[in-house]
């Protein structure tokens, strides 16, 4: 598939602290080339809800204007977007259809009618299905077949994972995107989008969790044998973390999430007992110094929690280090925290590394394009090719030449700095060590170049999703 002949995919991560949209068009070797990106700080949506539709389409807006900055010959009207939240449910069904024609093998089409059919199913008042996913088919007396298409037989059916949604939430996602000019071409489950944006064909073989840690909420996703298994919202996030420090040590919101980015760590015993961190007072007051190993306990109580429902899942599902051999995949914003490695290894017994979108990107962008963030705005473009490949949908007016912005090639890398929330006047310091004290400084304020692209001007959280 030449680049000329695929279609340009935009995703739109609507998230809790941040909403960010990225166009993208698979190459001629089948890897994502970045054709635009934008993103904006989120207001109006808590923990993955929107509940403010006029600030959320404000921010919506902001991030469209900022990708289309990067790329002014892109034209975005359709765009797939991520949703989450506490009221995401799943249910497993099973579904059995006698065909009209036997004789012949198992056609697309028939499928496609079988999975419809469970979109039938009853549901809870007030919920709204999201997703139909088949997991096992079965043909005949025949269990266990993973792809039907080309079998031959008189019935075939599957069990089935149902994604719901409360219906409140849907519509207020789509009126969100509707009033900012865009259509909603799929709404697709967060954890899922985030899911193909780090996983690979091995992954999916040995077994795996992918949790993608946000701002609002936690999403989990199960895949064993090659079947997504079970999907969960866990109802705690970043944002959590960050509340956690602003009350337990008396600080101002900024101050707290400036301090869990650049100073926080996962476990309170890998952090130094002689180091503190010098918070200015408010007006006239004095000083607050502030231990990191402190810190580190406040946090590390935050993520055990998240991780403690990560175990419980799994041992609904009976699944255990012997089965899932991938391990756990940290994605999200939230997996960039300091020693979140180690503490999820130690809680949940399961091998566990960081999950970056690279494996389906071109290797000539920027390192800002492959955070861990950003797992869920790939994975929705990732989402829309398989629907243009498997025809699921059409996808009309949109098989224009454009070319890759250079602001987001290699060639501009050294434009972008690391971007992070400063510390209002914080120095970390290390009791009776000068030399150290002045070290870390230079290396602390080393971090904050000046020289950003204008589509990264506004403040960013690398910690948060």
């Amino acid at each position: 598939m030449s680049q000329n002949d695929s279609p340009i995919i935009v995703g739109l991560d609507i998230g809790t602290t941040k909403i960010a949209a990225i166009a993208g068009r698979k190459n001629e070797f089948g890897k994502l080339e970045i054709l635009g990106f934008g993103r904006a700080n989120s207001n109006g949506v808590q923990h993955g809800q929107v509940l403010n539709i006029d600030q959320t389409i404000k921010a919506i807006q902001q991030a469209l204007e900022n990708c289309q900055k990067s790329n002014p010959s892109l034209d975005i009207k359709e765009v797939y977007v991520g949703i989450a939240g506490h009221h995401i449910k799943s249910l497993q069904t099973r579904g059995d259809m006698v065909r009209q024609d036997a004789e012949n093998e198992i056609q697309a089409w028939e499928i496609e009618q079988l999975i419809n059919n469970q979109k039938k199913t009853f549901i809870p008042a007030g919920d709204q299905i999201i997703d139909v996913i088949p997991q096992e088919f079965h043909v005949d007396n025949n269990a266990n077949i993973k792809e039907p298409i080309g079998v031959n037989g008189v019935k075939v059916g599957a069990n089935f994972l149902i994604l719901t949604g409360d219906r409140n939430a849907i519509r207020n996602i789509n009126r969100s995107v509707e009033r900012s000019g865009l259509k909603t071409k799929d709404l697709v489950l967060q954890p899922l989008a985030s899911a193909s944006a780090v996983m690979s064909d091995i992954d999916l073989e040995a077994g795996v969790a992918i949790l993608d840690i946000g701002g609002g909420t936690s999403d989990l996703a199960v895949f064993y044998d090659g079947i997504l298994k079970h999907t969960a919202v866990i109802p705690f996030g970043g944002e959590n973390i960050t509340h956690d420090i602003r009350m337990g040590l008396g600080v101002l919101k900024s101050q707290a999430e400036a301090m869990k980015v650049q100073f926080g760590s996962a476990l309170a015993n890998e952090a130094n007992s002689n180091a503190y961190v010098t918070i200015p007072g408010l007006k006239g007051m004095p000083a607050k110094e502030i231990s990191v190993k402190s810190l580190a306990g406040i946090i590390q109580a935050r993520m055990s929690e998240i991780l403690d429902f990560v175990t419980y899942h799994l041992k609904q599902l009976d699944l255990d280090s012997r089965l899932l051999n991938g391990g756990i995949i940290l994605t999200g914003g939230g997996s960039q925290l300091k020693h979140l490695i180690q503490l999820t290894e130690y809680t949940t017994g399961l091998n566990a590394r960081v999950g970056l979108p690279n494996e389906h990107l071109a290797p000539n962008h920027i390192d800002e394009l492959k955070k861990p963030m950003y797992s869920t705005c790939i994975g929705l473009i990732l989402k829309g090719y398989n629907d243009y490949e498997q025809n699921y949908k059409v996808f009309e007016n949109n098989f224009k030449k454009v070319e890759v912005p250079k602001e987001l090639t290699v060639e501009a890398e050294d434009m972008v700095a690391e971007i992070a929330t400063p510390v209002f006047g914080a120095q970390e310091k290390t009791v009776n060590d000068p030399e150290l004290i002045k070290k870390r400084k230079e290396k602390f304020w080393d971090r904050f170049k000046t020289n950003l692209i204008e589509i990264f001007s506004e403040d960013e959280d690398p910690l948060l999703k």
